[in-house]
């Protein structure tokens, strides 16, 4: 059976678009994690799929702009677009690959004139899509203490010393994306990385987690910065604002190693 995306609303704005791509895809990555395969196999199946299934629907209905993508060649004619769709088609392959695990997503991010303007982040196995056309709204901390999202496998030991001079607690979860809509979500307060990710990694989370209100920025407190000649940007801090604070005195007094 050929996968049927539908199509997105008439003369959807860039917001709408971004979301419709997201969830055309996640639509898709379910049904593979349905045709039997496992492991490696369903990992790959998966990004692919869901690579091909966004660069045709982008090539449909935006033409004119370049598309920088984790499952992509690297076209650096985007370096003088004037709009380029960074996406991640599947973030965190693994957990997509460990049914029923929902602790990944699908990135959708817009850049134009030198900043994200729309974004949109689809946690397909948890039924939600988090995008810039209709930002979250960030619920006051349903914590006593501050959380701190961090890989279910490999938590950094500058985190874990963070998170004893904030007194919080670590909370583990699965692909960059999801770490930080877990801030959007009042799962988490604040998801602080330094060990290494790329523009898709962040674009579209990015987007979404300053539209809510929240407060994102690199290590050192340096703007992110996106379509650049290098794609490869390492660190970030997606916190709610009040911890921003804390948590980047922390880094400039101790570092990150």
């Amino acid at each position: 059976m050929t996968f049927e995306p539908g199509t997105p609303p008439e003369n959807a704005v860039d917001h709408t678009l971004a979301t419709w791509l997201a969830e055309a895809a996640g639509r898709r990555l379910l049904e593979v994690r349905t045709e039997g395969l496992e492991g490696k196999a369903l990992k790959d199946a998966g990004d692919a799929a869901a690579h091909e299934l966004l660069m045709s629907l982008v090539a449909q209905y935006r033409p004119d702009d370049a598309v920088l993508s984790e499952e992509g060649k690297d076209d650096k004619a985007r370096l003088s677009a004037e709009r380029c769709w960074i996406i991640d088609p599947l973030d965190g392959t693994r957990e997509f690959s460990e049914p029923p695990r929902d602790d990944w997503a699908v990135h959708v991010a817009l850049w134009q004139g030198g900043t994200l303007v729309a974004g949109a982040v689809a946690q397909p196995a948890l039924g939600e899509t988090f995008n810039t056309g209709n930002p979250p709204v960030v619920p006051p901390s349903s914590s006593p203490v501050p959380r701190i999202a961090v890989s279910r496998s490999r938590p950094p030991a500058f985190v874990q010393a963070l998170a004893e001079e904030m007194g919080a607690e670590l909370v583990p979860m699965g692909s960059a994306g999801v770490k930080m809509m877990s801030v959007v979500r009042d799962v988490a307060d604040a998801y602080v990385h330094a060990g290494g990710q790329f523009e898709w990694d962040s674009a579209a989370p990015v987007a979404v987690a300053r539209a809510a209100g929240l407060f994102t920025s690199r290590v050192n407190g340096d703007e992110l910065v996106y379509n650049q000649d290098d794609v490869y940007l390492p660190d970030l801090i997606v916190c709610r604002p009040e911890l921003s604070e804390q948590i980047l005195a922390f880094i400039a007094e101790h570092g990150t190693e």
